[in-house]
């Protein structure tokens, strides 16, 4: 099953400052979108960011899913989204987690579910796009991702938001990263329709849970 919607990349990071350290710990997310031109092949960018004064790495994560989506699907078109993210809280959970929890209703066998409200935005934020979850190493030099971790780690330092999505800057970051040899690895090449693979719907939630 290839994409059945224009392809949009989406590479995801967070950042929590001081994650399980007594104290406030702020945080950060932050992304960047990336979308071809159908005429021109030209690739357009976008970015997000986000900040909470106390958080955690995990809520970060779900947020940088929830505030990708939202943006998308202020488009008003449907997309086939490829979300590359360096968390396997998120890659794992999306593709094993969560169906397993939907099918008994939002409920686990072993207890609690950890962030389930943030989890039960997450799915809603997906709409109707089709999605493909893809994990990469994060601090391993991979562009994208590592000008997804300078958003998510300037916002959780300024605690600031960009309100949506906005043009991005990635062309000038990466190349004062190649001016400075911190970055030396290509680009990721944009997704090709025909190899993505979208993950099946979630189960619908039992009735009356």
């Amino acid at each position: 099953m290839s994409a059945a919607f224009p392809v949009v990349a989406v590479y995801a990071d967070e950042s929590c400052l001081g994650n399980g350290k007594a104290g406030d710990t702020p945080g950060g997310g932050g992304g960047l979108l990336e979308w071809r031109h159908p005429k021109s092949g030209e690739i357009l960018r976008w970015d997000y960011w986000f900040a909470e004064p106390d958080t955690t790495n995990n809520r970060m994560a779900l947020r940088s899913v929830i505030e990708a989506f939202r943006g998308l699907s202020r488009k008003g078109h449907t997309f086939s989204v490829v979300f590359t993210s360096d968390s396997k809280y998120i890659v794992d959970g999306m593709t094993s987690w969560v169906p397993g929890w939907m099918s008994r209703g939002w409920t686990r066998k072993t207890g609690p579910i950890e962030n389930l409200q943030l989890w039960q935005e997450a799915v809603e934020s997906l709409g109707p796009h089709e999605r493909e979850w893809r994990w990469v190493r994060g601090h391993n030099g991979h562009p994208q991702n590592e000008y997804a971790n300078h958003l998510a780690t300037r916002a959780a330092a300024e605690q600031t938001q960009s309100g949506g999505l906005v043009p991005s800057e990635f062309d000038a970051w990466i190349a004062a990263q190649r001016a400075k040899g911190t970055v030396k690895t290509a680009l990721e090449p944009f997704p090709d329709p025909a190899a993505v693979r979208p993950a099946p719907p979630f189960p619908r939630v039992p009735a009356g849970r």
